[in-house]
């Protein structure tokens, strides 16, 4: 049995919305597992970063960038969950190195 398999779960668990990851947050207090500790910080700044578009987008009146939007976040939520099924840690593109960064109260 590798070493990501236990935190597997709970790394699925934090790709699936917003509470998901808050669920899967308390999931990985005890025991701490890096695994799924890498990806909730991941899927946590998905779900943040596309809920702060949708409200800039919301109160700009920019209804034109909706759809690329959504296709961003549909993309990088497809990798991240990829990479949870592969037991990878990679971060995702462009923004994956700063929501490990910044997201470093996540246990």
């Amino acid at each position: 049995m590798s070493e990501t398999n236990p935190g597997k779960t709970t790394a699925i668990v934090a790709y699936i919305t917003i509470v998901g990851c808050l669920i899967a947050i308390t999931m990985n207090m005890e025991p701490k597992n890096a695994f799924a500790r890498f990806h909730t910080r991941q899927a946590f700044g998905i779900h943040v970063l596309f809920h702060a578009l949708a409200i800039l987008l919301t109160y700009s009146g920019i209804v034109y960038l909706a759809l690329p939007i959504y296709i961003f976040y549909f993309v990088l939520w497809i990798f991240g969950f990829l990479q949870v099924l592969n037991d990878q840690m990679k971060p995702l593109p462009v923004l994956g190195e700063y929501f490990q960064k910044w997201f470093t109260f996540i246990p």
